[in-house]
Formats: C-alpha cells, sequence, structure tokens
C-alpha cells in the first residue's frame, strides 16, 4: 500500500521564504526552506529546490516570509552586473555575430550637417543573446536589430545612443575558427 501511495504523490520541493525578501537580496539556499508541496501544473511558476544555483539568485520583487518563491521573483545574479538591450544596426551583420559571440558596441553620432562622426567604442565585450530576424518585403536592405548583454556601468552610454539615434555598429571581437 505505501508504494501505491508513493508513486501516487505529485508532490515537488520548492523553496519559501524563510524571512521577508526584498528586492536587491542576494539569496542562498540558506535564507529558503524547502517545502514539498502539491502544484499540478503551475510548479513551474514557483523556485524548485533544484533550480537554485550554487552562486545563488538576486530577488527582483518583495516575497513575503513563508511564501512561495516565484520565479518571476527572482533572477541570475548576473543581472547585477549585465543589462540585456536591444540594438538597431544599419546594413548587414557579420556572419559571426550570432547568440553567444562577444561584440564590441561602436557608435558615431549625427552631426550638424547630417553626416556621422567619427566612430568610438561604446561598450566592449558585450555578448549577443540572440539576432532579431527582419521581416517584410525590405527585410536585409534596413538592417535589424540585435539583443546584447553590456555591463551596467555602460548601460547609460547605449541607451543615450539609442536615443539620439547614432548609427551603432557590431564588431566581432575574434573570428570564429571554423566557418
Amino acid at each position: 500500500v505505501l508504494g501505491i501511495v508513493n508513486s501516487a504523490d505529485r508532490s515537488v520541493q520548492v523553496f519559501a521564504a524563510r524571512s521577508a525578501l526584498s528586492p536587491g537580496d542576494r539569496i542562498v539556499a540558506a535564507a529558503l526552506v524547502a517545502e514539498s508541496v502539491r502544484l499540478g501544473e503551475v510548479d513551474a511558476k514557483y523556485l524548485l529546490a533544484s533550480d537554485l544555483p550554487s552562486d545563488g539568485l538576486v530577488v527582483t520583487r518583495t516575497v513575503s516570509a513563508g511564501e512561495l518563491v516565484p520565479v518571476s521573483a527572482v533572477g541570475a545574479r548576473s543581472g547585477t552586473r549585465v543589462a540585456s538591450v536591444v540594438v538597431a544596426v544599419q546594413g548587414t551583420l557579420p556572419k559571426s555575430v550570432v547568440a553567444g559571440a562577444v561584440v564590441d558596441l561602436w557608435s558615431s553620432s549625427q552631426t550638424e550637417d547630417r553626416s556621422f562622426g567619427p566612430p568610438s567604442v561604446l561598450a566592449s565585450s558585450a555578448t549577443v543573446v540572440r539576432v532579431i530576424a527582419q521581416d517584410g518585403i525590405i527585410a536585409g536592405q534596413t538592417g535589424g536589430a540585435v539583443e546584447v548583454l553590456v555591463q551596467r556601468s555602460r548601460l547609460a552610454s547605449v541607451l543615450a545612443a539609442i536615443a539620439n539615434e547614432d548609427a551603432v555598429s557590431l564588431v566581432p571581437v575574434s573570428l570564429p575558427v571554423r566557418g
């Protein structure tokens, strides 16, 4: 009988907050309590015991003491160092600009005579998250967009370049060994 009961048990181990968690808190297993609960199809919405990386996570919104920790309330610790931003680029991207590639973002500001000034490095060693495909009749003629992870210390400069409609280019940091 015990075997039948155990095999029918649909419980999962999820984390609950040991005490109130505030945005910006860094959490590790010691700040959490593993609870065995039956959530059915919504278990993916909560932080499973197996989801916690060894270096912990960062709280992105308040979680009350005893509350099951929603996945939407935490983020990777790397999010405190980098931010995701989408940049529009003109022209054709180099073939090596794919998800995972490391690139330097260069920008050039438009001058009063509607030409562009000399380019400069806007953010170095940004990681490409994805290349956003252009759709439509004129796809490929006007460039596209690329989502990149940039250091938070460079985020204001990157956002200013986007807001000012500077010409932005992505330059691969290295060339692939093959291809």
